[in-house]
């Protein structure tokens, strides 16, 4: 059987274009991807996203990067969970990114949201990735 992680494809595309100083990328859709590139846009670590439809019932994100100054706003992009060995944390244990410059993304019972939102919220989860 084999296993793919969708989300970890994502974000090595992300850091691939940005290497590479691309305007944007594309990836496979799907409803978690768009919920973590909302989180992205958010915090300003790119620029927009856009779902398109290829073909019926086919559809992917179009990616718009973000750079500053000619660097790219992501300096660092690693996902933490994965499918063969899922990290979870208390709310007590739940990680702070580069002294809360960076973010670090989970997934709770509500949703998929910052660290900082989940322990405004008082929640902990899985933790998907980290971005700085």
């Amino acid at each position: 059987m084999v296993v793919t992680d969708t989300i970890s494809d994502m974000l090595t595309t992300i850091r691939n274009g940005l290497l590479l100083s691309k305007e944007f990328v594309k990836t496979p859709s799907s409803k978690i991807k768009l919920n973590l590139l909302k989180i992205l846009q958010e915090e300003g670590f790119i620029k927009s996203f856009k779902e398109n439809e290829i073909k019926k019932g086919i559809k992917e994100i179009k990616i718009d990067l973000s750079y500053t100054n000619g660097k790219p706003a992501i300096k660092i992009i690693s996902r933490i969970s994965k499918p063969g060995r899922r990290v979870y944390s208390k709310l007590k244990d739940l990680p702070s990114y580069f002294k809360g410059y960076g973010v670090t993304i989970v997934t709770t019972s509500k949703g998929i949201m910052t660290d900082k939102k989940a322990r405004l919220e008082n929640l902990s989860g899985e933790i998907l990735c980290q971005v700085f």
